[in-house]
């Protein structure tokens, strides 16, 4: 017979040296860049574009 617990189990702290939050930051800061990017050659692009 199985039992049922009235609670789930214990979530450890989280500590902020944890290897998935740094790569969750290191892909967000990409990310950022990435995006900066774009939009610098989207402008660059509009502006440039011969009419």
């Amino acid at each position: 017979m199985t039992t049922h617990r009235s609670h789930p189990a214990p979530v450890p702290p989280v500590h902020p040296a944890r290897p998935v939050e740094r790569a969750m930051t290191a892909a967000l800061v990409l990310a950022v860049i990435a995006g900066l990017g774009w939009i610098g050659g989207m402008l660059y692009t509009v502006l440039e574009w011969p009419l």
